[in-house]
């Protein structure tokens, strides 16, 4: 009878069968008459035993290079020294590709190295768990909203015209004509929900900004929802319900990858443990600009700083352990970890010198002014849970938002802000449903009407209080994960210096 094939995920289900693995080698180990394969099927890693006692798999087991793909057979036994509690006591080997030399080898490689193999990165433990809970992440935003009555809408990713900054537009030659790589997609989402009611739209968007900061990328994801009859309030509720639910899923599913990662996972689990914080934007204002901000911000970054010490101890005194070494695994687990502590040492370094700078800017921050992401940094630093800031300066915003009923100054506009640092993740609005008000607006932002004719005729026929919400994937992805780079979240990362693999 033929062994079935089966995924390392399963392998509890298998004990003391044989069983048929089909996977790739991303680790070896010998110990006399014994090799341990570590072999990855893409559901998991699981430990393969072959011993000298079967000398063909043997043979074959020491010669095998890193990431040659094999096919194995064996025996199931439970080991709870082994990852996963389970190994392979392997009979027979297949060697059905020999991968020449593996570029990225056990030692600690630079992130501009890293990136620039992301192709092979992609197959390294931490960033599989990263983009394991992204499609999590993605397919309970979907379930979300299929089984609250959305329709799920597809829009173009070329448009005619800006649906934001037309400062941040990537031009694309369209048949002759100019065109852009849309910014968003709720203005086309608007049409449909016009006719459904309840949509969302989910796809890539171009981002042109110059910026190098570890929140922005050129290409990123977000999902947009649209509600009609509806307004600022129906929008937040939304939001924080989602958010909940996306944390929730991911704390269901993934604890063995969120300890990979070392995410704190009990922080992650009290920012949705209670209601979210709510703040209008002139209260983050006098926030930003109070004494008691200043204090605790001070009283943080002495604390960095220690922690800056403490690493800079510990890489000194382990360079000076390095030399009295004699065993090469021991070496090699030693070298990784000074190259860990330098890397996160030049991390930390180069954020301590531009905090001071950061608190400067927001203790001398004007009203009317943008929040930048220093600003929305030192804000949810004070919340344990995300916080909402509603009602943004008109001259900062969108031209396609609601004027606030009390003051004309302001929009009827939210950010929500996640915790622990990591700003931004979700911005809201209710829209402007006024065909004059909106066509006012257009030309005070410098933009043609006659651009947006579609867009103003669902001010002409049938007009209604709505509103909706985009969530990045990506940045809520970072803060899920508790990861300092954005670069992270995405299988091959477009920012301004790159453009490849």
């Amino acid at each position: 009878m033929t062994a079935p094939t089966v995924r390392i995920e399963t392998l509890s289900e298998h004990e003391g069968t044989e069983v048929l693995l089909e996977g790739w080698l991303s680790g070896k180990r010998s110990g006399g008459k014994v090799v341990f394969l570590q072999v990855r099927d893409g559901s998991g890693v699981c430990q393969c035993v072959v011993e000298a006692s079967r000398p063909t798999p043997f043979a074959a087991a020491q010669e095998v290079s890193l990431e040659s793909s094999l096919r194995l057979s064996g025996l199931v036994r439970k080991d709870n020294r082994a990852e996963g509690g389970f190994e392979i006591l392997i009979d027979r080997i297949e060697v059905i590709h020999t991968a020449a030399e593996y570029p990225i080898s056990r030692k600690a490689h630079g992130i501009d190295f890293l990136m620039s193999k992301r192709h092979l990165w992609l197959r390294s433990r931490r960033t599989s768990a990263i983009l394991r809970i992204r499609h999590t992440l993605i397919k309970t935003c979907r379930d979300f909203f299929d089984e609250r009555g959305f329709v799920l809408i597809d829009t173009p990713i070329m448009t005619a015209g800006a649906g934001e900054d037309t400062q941040s537009l990537f031009p694309v030659d369209y048949f002759g004509r100019r065109a852009f790589l849309t910014q968003t997609g709720q203005l086309h989402v608007e049409s449909a929900c016009m006719a459904f009611g309840r949509v969302y739209c989910f796809g890539p968007t171009f981002r042109a900004e110059k910026s190098k900061t570890r929140r922005h990328l050129a290409e990123f994801w977000m999902i947009e929802p649209e509600i009609a009859f509806a307004g600022l309030d129906d929008v937040i509720e939304l939001a924080e319900e989602l958010v909940r639910c996306l944390v929730e899923g991911v704390l269901s599913r993934h604890s063995d990858d969120l300890r990979l990662l070392d995410r704190n996972i009990a922080a992650l689990r009290k920012a949705v443990d209670k209601p979210f914080a709510r703040i209008t934007y002139s209260e983050a204002v006098e926030r930003l600009r109070s004494s008691e901000t200043r204090e605790r911000f001070e009283a943080r970054l002495d604390g960095e700083r220690r922690l800056l010490q403490s690493m800079i101890d510990e890489l000194a005194e382990l360079e000076k352990q390095l030399p009295a070494i004699r065993k090469a695994r021991q070496q090699e687990k030693l070298r990784n970890r000074i190259q860990e502590l330098r890397d996160r040492i030049r991390e930390l370094d180069r954020d301590l010198a531009d905090r001071p700078a950061h608190l400067a800017s927001a203790q001398s921050f004007e009203w009317g002014g943008d929040l930048g992401g220093s600003d929305e940094t030192i804000l949810c630093e004070q919340f344990e849970t995300p916080v909402f800031v509603t009602d943004y300066p008109a001259r900062v915003k969108a031209f396609y938002m609601k004027r606030h009923p009390e003051d004309s100054r302001l929009v009827r506009n939210v950010d929500l802000l996640a915790p622990e640092g990591y700003g931004e993740i979700v911005g809201g609005i209710q829209r402007e449903d006024d065909l004059d008000v909106l066509t006012s607006a257009m030309l005070a932002k410098g933009l043609d009407p006659a651009d947006y004719e579609w867009y103003l005729d669902l001010r002409r026929y049938g007009s209604v209080p709505h509103g909706g919400f985009g969530l990045g994937i990506e940045r809520t992805l970072s803060w899920i994960c508790g990861l300092k780079h954005v670069r992270e979240t995405i299988p091959f990362p477009r920012t301004i210096s790159r453009l490849e693999p």
